[in-house]
């Protein structure tokens, strides 16, 4: 099973990218983390696809 991935907002007003617990970016803007997200969770989903094939 893959590790969640998410954004939360950081104190200074910007935005960290989490897998698991694991902090993979963090001083984006609100839309680049949500971007980052979207492009890492289509990622993970192709590969899970492709590993059932």
């Amino acid at each position: 099973m893959a590790e969640v991935i998410r954004v939360k907002p950081t104190h200074d007003g910007t935005y960290t990218v989490y897998r698991g617990t694991l902090a993979l970016i963090c001083g984006l803007t609100r839309l680049q983390a949500e971007r980052y997200e979207a492009s890492l969770s289509r990622q993970q989903r192709d590969e899970e696809l492709a590993a059932g094939a």
